[in-house]
């Protein structure tokens, strides 16, 4: 799995990059399915957190949030996700 995290209007900090790649731990039952997962960072007036995850048979997933806090961003776009990749790979596992 490629991770790949971009920062847009501000820097990206050490540490901020470390909790966003401390939460991608959460969708690693997928890992193996998972090609590419992109991380978009914005900072306007607040926090946009963006996702793309392209999987092995070419799903892409695709989900934003907003917030005022990079953090919080962060996590509801984690878990926003981790539903998405849980119920994409139910429909995986029941094509089988």
């Amino acid at each position: 799995m490629n991770i790949d995290i971009k920062a847009v209007h501000f820097t990206l900090q050490d540490d901020a990059k470390d909790y966003v790649n401390k939460k991608v731990t959460r969708i690693h039952n997928a890992e193996n399915m998972i090609v590419d997962f992109l991380v978009t960072l914005t900072k306007d007036r607040d926090f946009t957190a963006e996702a793309t995850v392209n999987f092995r048979w070419g799903v892409s997933i695709h989900v934003k949030e907003n917030d005022f806090e990079l953090n919080p961003a962060v996590d509801k776009m984690m878990d926003k996700l981790e539903q998405k990749v849980i119920k994409e790979k139910e429909k995986v596992k029941g094509k089988r």
